[in-house]
Formats: structure tokens, C-alpha cells, sequence
């Protein structure tokens, strides 16, 4: 009796499953623009929550630093974090395009931490900062090559209390999924 209830249970899964197509996956990922390893977790039928960990190249935050004049780098390893909430993937599968490697649209929401810079040309008020807010983007797969890019505002702080907003916080980036179809 188990065993059946198991079997049919098994069966009418991979039937919905199936016949929706619009199934999000585990993805894991190397990210080259700013160099991470990433992992994407299914967290629901539409949402992920993603996490890169590398080595990236970014600027400097106006509230957060005490000198910097001309172009300002920040050369330094970070912690990426997002959770994203898919919103046209039926849509998509509907007119024939790719969904694979959870390709879609979405919001989320992303936090990202950068540390101890390995190189920098400006003084911070700290060595450790945050930035959170709210974005819009779209992430494409082309066999197993992964780009993306998402958009928003973002708040910004470090660790002795400083902090400030800034308006557009933009991310580009190109990779290569590691899992298997």
C-alpha cells in the first residue's frame, strides 16, 4: 500500500511538473565579470535565492569615504545575496523562448557585502560596507553561457554608522552554469 501511495505520488508530480515546464531549477555558476563562484536554490514556484561569493571590482560610496579624488576603485572580495521573484516565465514558454537555467524576469531584493579591499585608491571611514535595496532585472541562457542584469536603488552603509542612498545601482554579468541539463 506504501508503495503505491509513493508510486502515484511520484507520478502525479512528475506529471505536473512536466507539463508546466516553467519548473525552476538548483543552479550553480561561475560568474566572470566579477569573478564568484555563484549557487541559485529554488525557494518556491516563481523565487530563488541566489549567492555569489568572489573577488570584484567596484567604486566608492560619497558618505563613506574620507579621501578619494578623480577614478576611485575598490579591488576586494564580497558576498552577494538575492532573492528573486520570477514573474513572466509562463509567458515565455508560451511564445517558445528559453526558460532553461531559470531564465526570466524578475524583482528581488539583493544585499551585497564587500571586505578587506585587496587594492583600493581612496581612504574609507571603514574597510567593511553593505549596500540592500530593491532591483529589477532579467537574467538569458544560451546553452550554458548565463548573462544577466538588474537595476535599482540601494542603500548603503559600513559599520561605524555611516550611510547613504544612491539612486541606480546597476549589475552586469556574464557566466557559465556548471549544472547538467
Amino acid at each position: 500500500m506504501k508503495l503505491n501511495v509513493i508510486c502515484l505520488a511520484f507520478f502525479i508530480v512528475g506529471n505536473v511538473l512536466s507539463q508546466g515546464g516553467d519548473d525552476l531549477e538548483n543552479i550553480f555558476r561561475i560568474n566572470f565579470i566579477n569573478p564568484a563562484l555563484e549557487y541559485e536554490k529554488k525557494t518556491g514556484d516563481y523565487s530563488v535565492i541566489s549567492g555569489a561569493a568572489g573577488i570584484g571590482y567596484g567604486g566608492s560610496y560619497r558618505e563613506l569615504e574620507i579621501q578619494g579624488d578623480g577614478f576611485v576603485y575598490i579591488v576586494s572580495p564580497f558576498v552577494d545575496i538575492q532573492y528573486k521573484l520570477f514573474y513572466n516565465r509562463k509567458k515565455r514558454l508560451s511564445k517558445g523562448k528559453n526558460i532553461a537555467y531559470n531564465s526570466g524576469d524578475y524583482v528581488s531584493l539583493r544585499g551585497i557585502t564587500r571586505f578587506f579591499p585587496l587594492t583600493e585608491n581612496v581612504i574609507r571611514t571603514d574597510k567593511t560596507d553593505f549596500a540592500i535595496g530593491p532591483t529589477w532585472g532579467l537574467q538569458r541562457t544560451y546553452g550554458k553561457i548565463h548573462f544577466l542584469f538588474d537595476i535599482g536603488p540601494q542603500y548603503y552603509f559600513d559599520t561605524k554608522g555611516n550611510g547613504g542612498f544612491f539612486p541606480i545601482m546597476a549589475q552586469i554579468n556574464v557566466g557559465f552554469n556548471l549544472s547538467s541539463k
